[in-house]
């Protein structure tokens, strides 16, 4: 009982704090790396490099001001966040589709431009707004979606935004979405049945979609991306970034083929985004197969560390808000590097805290500063903990503590 209530304690989460921004460091190293020139002299101090690339730069300044972020999610009191989930969802979902309506005279459908060429992609935000919406539906009763009235209306609420997310393009956001919803479910004790019902109406979806678009012969290039990774050799046009992506990863060996070489592919812009989306290609070539065994074992302790931190988290909301933001970043990696490797089809999603972009990476520091809020509110009385659940996510901590 002591060592649970040390480990349930409140706090502010150091090791959580410190791989995070190992990550985002590296990132800016990464993005100056693939936005290389040949105009550049390679022997620079790795300082000039950051400071003569423009998107490095940038990185770095978002890198920089990251911290206020942190400090204004954990700052505001976690009661408001479940009180106002709410109205920062529907909030959220107006901003989106405010976007959407606005960008299509101008067929720009995915981002808001700004200033001095900044852009702001709205989806990225509403991504947090529905973790905490689901969270606050979810901890409301001990079995979520129990019933059909229940089913529907959180259904509903969830089906509004991903419309108009599905309608901007922005088809990428939309898996992320679906996948922590059922990523929360499963840790929320949802039945067994539900989730097995859901993954029916995507597989039948998907199934319909795919029979729609070989029967139609749609250039649709969300379709052709999908069916150029199922059929590479009709739709290579679809599947040239990928294939050129393993090229690359391939070429990057061992250690890869180093940093800053005129030769190289990263150079030639032979990856088409390779700091931004195709950022991991970059990196296999530069550092190699040690390079991309560190980040993944970055991500891996920072996943494991989430979910170590919501199992000792009493309180149902907050251990919810952990489990939403866990399976945005899960689904983030697990998407972006398999489809840089070709294991998975191209969605278009960046890589966390390493790619390239501003909303992306306040996007992602907002998650972790609610994480962080959650852990350093929490308290000792909470009900949530069942044995179910606590058994749910042992599985994936046992091996950590």
């Amino acid at each position: 009982m002591i060592a649970e209530n040390r480990r349930a304690r409140a706090h502010l989460d150091i090791p959580l704090i410190a791989i995070v921004y190992a990550l985002s460091l590296f990132g800016v190293l990464a993005v100056a790396v693939a936005t290389y020139s040949t105009s550049s002299t390679p022997d620079l101090p790795l300082l000039n490099h950051i400071v003569e690339s423009t998107s490095a730069r940038r990185q770095a300044i978002y890198v920089a001001l990251s911290p206020v972020v942190l400090a204004v999610m954990i700052a505001i009191p976690l009661r408001f966040y479940r009180q106002r989930a709410g109205l920062l969802f529907w909030a959220a979902t107006g901003f989106i589709t405010v976007v959407w309506i606005f960008n299509r005279a101008a067929g720009v459908k995915q981002w808001l431009d700004l200033f001095l060429d900044f852009t702001v992609q709205p989806t990225e935000f509403a991504k947090l707004a529905i973790i905490l919406m689901l969270a606050k539906l979810m901890s409301a009763k001990e079995k979520p979606m129990a019933t059909r009235k229940d089913a529907f209306r959180m259904l509903l609420i969830l089906g509004i935004p991903s419309v108009v997310i599905v309608l901007s393009g922005e088809t990428g956001s939309f898996f992320v979405i679906a996948f922590l919803f059922v990523f929360m479910l499963w840790f929320a004790k949802v039945d067994f049945r539900v989730l097995a019902l859901m993954f029916g109406i995507v597989a039948a979806l998907v199934l319909a979609i795919y029979a729609y678009a070989t029967a139609t012969g749609s250039n649709d290039y969300r379709l052709v991306r999908i069916l150029s990774f199922i059929d590479p050799q009709t739709y290579s046009t679809g599947a040239y970034q990928q294939t050129h992506s393993k090229i690359a990863i391939g070429s990057g060996g061992l250690t890869g083929v180093g940093r800053f070489r005129d030769d190289s592919w990263y150079q030639l812009n032979f990856v088409p985004a390779d700091w931004t989306d195709f950022i991991f290609a970059t990196i296999g070539e530069a550092w190699g197969f040690v390079g991309c065994a560190g980040v993944l074992l970055l991500y891996l302790l920072m996943i494991l560390r989430m979910l170590y931190l919501a199992r000792y988290t009493r309180d149902r909301f907050g251990m919810l808000v952990i489990i939403g933001v866990t399976g945005m970043f899960t689904f983030h990696i697990i998407e972006n590097i398999g489809m840089t490797t070709g294991l998975l089809p191209i969605t278009g999603i960046p890589l966390p805290f390493l790619s390239y972009g501003g909303s992306n990476m306040i996007t992602n520091m907002a998650g972790i500063g609610l994480v962080l809020n959650v852990t350093k509110n929490r308290s000792l009385s909470g009900s949530y903990q069942t044995p179910q659940t606590d058994v749910g996510i042992s599985r994936y901590t046992a091996s950590y503590q």
